[in-house]
């Protein structure tokens, strides 16, 4: 399956289901979009912070430095590129409170290495792969509102697939010793029932709207 030039089936193959249809809808509604530009900023905020984090957790290992190093500079740019789009539109940026998405995964992270590293760099690969999967389903709904926002979600497929294959990578170098097939399995079932399950808030990672 292609979207906007990238091959969407390993993102397809790696998670445990795609994006209800109902959060599809509730995204292309007018009244939503300025909840998903916002909370799509902030996710791109934590995921450079997420980077960083590991980067400073984990000095030892030069692939990892390097590799998340390009991809917090490559949050951030799109970072700034959402906030040009919110400005643009004349919103504002208020306070947002996070979705559980991100929290519940984290939540599955084992304690001691090198299991906690591999886990960490495991949810990095799911979250990227699931932004991924919604920025696909969510371009064409969001582009009959917005032309040009259809096509600023299109070009973001690229880099959070690529993203995606640089956690899972570094997850199966860095811990030869961990069985890196058998903890990503709890971890995808987890992110499957956080993305099925009913969700009383609209967000970019929230699960089915009540």
């Amino acid at each position: 399956m292609m979207v906007a030039g990238v091959d969407m089936a390993p993102i397809k193959d790696f998670l445990f289901c795609d994006t209800p249809t109902e959060w599809i809808v509730a995204a292309g509604a007018p009244e939503n979009l300025p909840v998903l530009l916002i909370d799509h900023a902030n996710c791109e905020k934590k995921a450079a912070s997420t980077a960083l984090n590991l980067m400073y957790r984990y000095v030892e290992h030069p692939a990892l430095l390097h590799k998340l190093s390009r991809l917090a500079r490559e949050e951030l740019r799109h970072f700034e590129q959402v906030l040009a789009i919110i400005e643009k539109r004349g919103m504002d940026y208020p306070q947002l409170s996070a979705s559980r998405y991100a929290a519940g995964l984290r939540a599955q992270v084992a304690k001691n290495e090198p299991q906690r590293l591999v886990d960490t760099l495991l949810v990095g690969a799911i979250i990227e792969a699931r932004s991924c999967e919604r920025f696909a389903a969510v371009q064409p709904v969001v582009g009959a509102v917005n032309e040009e926002l259809g096509r600023f979600y299109a070009s973001l497929l690229r880099s959070e697939s690529r993203h995606f294959m640089d956690y899972l990578t570094l997850a199966r170098e860095l811990a030869p010793s961990v069985d890196v097939e058998e903890r990503l399995t709890p971890l995808l079932e987890a992110e499957r029932k956080l993305i099925e399950s009913e969700d009383e808030e609209f967000r970019f990672h929230s699960g089915v709207p009540k």
